[in-house]
């Protein structure tokens, strides 16, 4: 018979906020998701890891998934939970940073209706879930990583 736990499991997600350089500063790519919550919102690629996969393959997986985008180097960035941060219940988020020089053509899949690239100075208003959280701890780890403005 398999253990029970006694203790609530939460869900595990990743997120990826994947960096590009450009003549004008630095973009970032964003989905704009296909479903509920925050169904039509701009969001980072990611989604619920797979039980046999590592993190970093989950957020690989996804990253390909939503975008076509592969052969990007990821880096752990950070972890989030805030209890509130998912209304479908408590999820906790391993984000990963990227930079990519592929120059891959990037396009909505899988549960994402869309993928494009946004210059940092023009986000979008209003992103699902505490994205924009994270987005703003990629951009300070960076600059202080790479001793540079974003």
């Amino acid at each position: 018979m398999p253990y029970t736990y006694q203790y609530p499991r939460p869900c595990v997600t990743v997120d990826i906020v994947v960096f590009r350089a450009t003549d004008r500063g630095y973009d970032i790519l964003l989905i704009k998701r296909k479903n509920e919550p925050f169904k039509d919102a701009w969001a980072l690629p990611g989604g619920f890891i797979e039980m046999q996969e590592t993190l970093e393959e989950s957020a690989a997986r996804e990253l390909r998934e939503e975008t076509g985008l592969t052969g990007v180097e990821l880096h752990q960035l950070g972890t989030f939970g805030d209890p509130d941060r998912d209304p479908r219940g408590r999820t906790i988020t391993v984000a990963y940073y990227a930079l990519d020089n592929t120059n891959t053509e990037v396009k909505g899949e899988d549960d994402a209706a869309d993928a494009q690239w946004f210059p940092l100075s023009s986000l979008p208003s209003s992103l699902a879930f505490d994205h924009d959280i994270i987005i703003n701890t990629a951009i300070n780890t960076l600059s202080y990583l790479k001793n540079e403005t974003f």
